[in-house]
């Protein structure tokens, strides 16, 4: 069983791994027309990105959120292609000090997008300086200390900041209210994501038929990233068992073998399941308890294992602490224990 500590080393995570950073650039669709799914935000994109275009301005300011591994960054540089312009690629925490932010912006040109990942962990004095060059596109700078110290305003070329969240929460009322286009990007459906299994297929020179897409595509915890990587998997047991074909066959036994079933949860997902279960019969257990019961920090557990056994309906958060439903129980081919008390007297609440 993996050591639970190594979020990186899951087959399923939805983070980047340095060795797949250029094959993963190299899946990126680079148009509108490529790029499968979200519909609704390509159609709405497509009508402001025309619009600007006939105006002869750059695109409003962009925020994108929602969990990673959906295609934020992919749809960033689609957008600069679109646009005609270059894209300028950098994260909320490797910009330190106001002084890296104001020698990135006074190094764009009229109409490229300044794309910041993690957008919600500035700080809040380069927040600070980030603000008139969205409203104003200008760089107010301070000159000398103390009594002689003075005020210049630079101005910017008009550019398009775009910017990625996974916790569009932590994000300060100021800073969103700045953004004139807002789109929350949603987990694809497995139909979806057979389209972009197939198309990976095709860009790794892979046969792969429909019903075996399928088969990747539901146990891909609805992300694309984590879609991209389990083909390769499948590639690989396709290569040396199957004649270098993915059918659904092939497809189970090659994701079987990587522990992933399928629902996508793997061994991390499922041990936290059976210890709530077999050590807590089914909880309410407390995340703190449930942390050290597990060897794992509560923190990772409550932001890296919990929203998706959340979104299956596999837990359920209530005032007194994590409880497993039935639907789990069912998973993992258990019987539910009786727990007259917690059903008779409402306290299994969604704590929303």
């Amino acid at each position: 069983m993996p050591d639970m500590n190594s979020e990186e080393e899951r087959l399923i995570s939805t983070g980047f791994r340095e060795d797949e950073d250029a094959a993963e650039v190299s899946l990126r669709p680079r148009t509108l027309a490529e790029y499968f799914g979200q519909e609704k935000i390509k159609e709405s994109l497509s009508i402001y990105m025309q619009a600007a275009m006939e105006r002869h301005e750059p695109l409003d300011h962009l925020l994108l959120y929602g969990p990673p591994g959906l295609g934020k960054t992919t749809l960033a540089g689609i957008i600069a292609a679109e646009m005609g312009h270059n894209i300028r690629v950098t994260s909320g925490p490797a910009i330190e000090r106001p002084g890296d932010l104001a020698s990135i912006l006074t190094n764009l040109n009229a109409g490229d997008v300044l794309f910041i990942d993690e957008i919600h962990r500035l700080s809040h004095a380069v927040e600070e300086v980030l603000y008139p060059a969205m409203e104003d596109y200008a760089l107010d700078i301070m000159i000398g200390k103390g009594p002689s110290a003075r005020s210049i305003r630079l101005d910017l070329p008009k550019f398009t900041l775009i910017g990625a969240t996974t916790r569009a929460g932590m994000l300060t009322s100021p800073l969103r209210a700045r953004f004139g286009i807002t789109f929350r990007l949603e987990p694809y459906s497995p139909e979806e994501l057979a389209t972009i299994v197939i198309r990976t297929a095709h860009l790794f020179k892979t046969d792969c038929d429909r019903e075996g897409a399928l088969e990747i595509a539901r146990r891909s915890r609805g992300t694309p990233r984590v879609a991209n990587r389990l083909i390769r998997r499948a590639r690989d047991f396709a290569q040396v068992r199957a004649n270098g074909v993915i059918t659904r066959e092939v497809a189970q036994s090659a994701l079987d073998m990587q522990g992933v079933d399928p629902l996508g949860l793997d061994d991390v997902d499922r041990k936290l399941l059976h210890v709530m279960a077999e050590k807590f019969t089914g909880g309410p257990v407390g995340l703190d308890t449930l942390a050290a019961s597990t060897g794992e920090d509560a923190g990772t557990i409550e932001d890296v294992y919990e929203p998706y056994l959340l979104q299956l309906g596999f837990l359920m958060r209530t005032p007194r602490g994590r409880v497993l439903t039935r639907a789990a129980y069912e998973h993992m081919g258990m019987a539910m224990p009786g727990n007259p008390e917690d059903q008779s007297d409402g306290q299994l609440r969604m704590n929303l």
